[in-house]
């Protein structure tokens, strides 16, 4: 039987990798797609992923993503997959939803967590790590771009006020019960 799915997204310091580890190592078996592991694969001729012109890039890069997702998932590990995944990426996960819809597959999960602007943007640029996406402008851009999910907003966890414990807690009771899965009827037209 195939394990579930969890796509744990928002904007740039949201504190995604952190909890998406933490929740992946308090499961029996799951793995930590980390999705800037998988741009970081590109050796040459790599656009920074937040680009307009990086689409082509972006797309190719989802699409290795979630079929790594739904491998894992078949073998029976819960894949936490992390990364900026709005709802503009959803199509590359869109026959996986619709498999688990109609049980034969695995349940997907989407969870966005996003604290208010002031605290992303805090939190973004206290990052230290050599490639952490700190400048405002891109930072904003891609908070903007989570600010207003229509039929998704249901999948958003606002985390402003909580520590990393509480993030993690969250996180964990949603995918236990399953408020947050994805249907296909929520995934933006223009994203199938």
């Amino acid at each position: 039987m195939s394990a579930d799915i969890v796509i744990l997204t928002g904007p740039p310091g949201a504190g995604k990798s952190t909890v998406a580890r933490a929740v992946a190592r308090s499961q029996p078996r799951a793995v930590h797609l980390h999705t800037d592991d998988f741009w970081s694969c590109i050796a040459s001729g790599a656009i920074p992923p937040y680009l307009p012109e990086s689409d082509a890039q972006n797309q190719t890069v989802m699409r290795v993503i979630s079929a790594a997702a739904r491998e894992y998932a078949a073998g029976g590990y819960l894949a936490v997959v992390d990364g900026i995944v709005g709802p503009w990426m959803l199509r590359h996960f869109r026959d996986l939803v619709a498999a688990g819809d109609q049980g034969g597959g695995s349940r997907v999960h989407y969870v966005v967590l996003r604290p208010s602007r002031d605290e992303t943007l805090r939190r973004a640029q206290a990052r230290t790590a050599p490639d952490a996406l700190v400048d405002e402008g891109p930072v904003v851009s891609l908070w903007e771009q989570f600010a207003e999910l229509a039929a998704l907003e249901s999948h958003v966890i606002d985390t402003s006020g909580q520590d990393q414990d509480e993030t993690v807690d969250a996180v964990a009771a949603t995918i236990s019960d399953g408020t947050r899965l994805l249907a296909l009827a929520k995934i933006p037209a223009s994203a199938r």
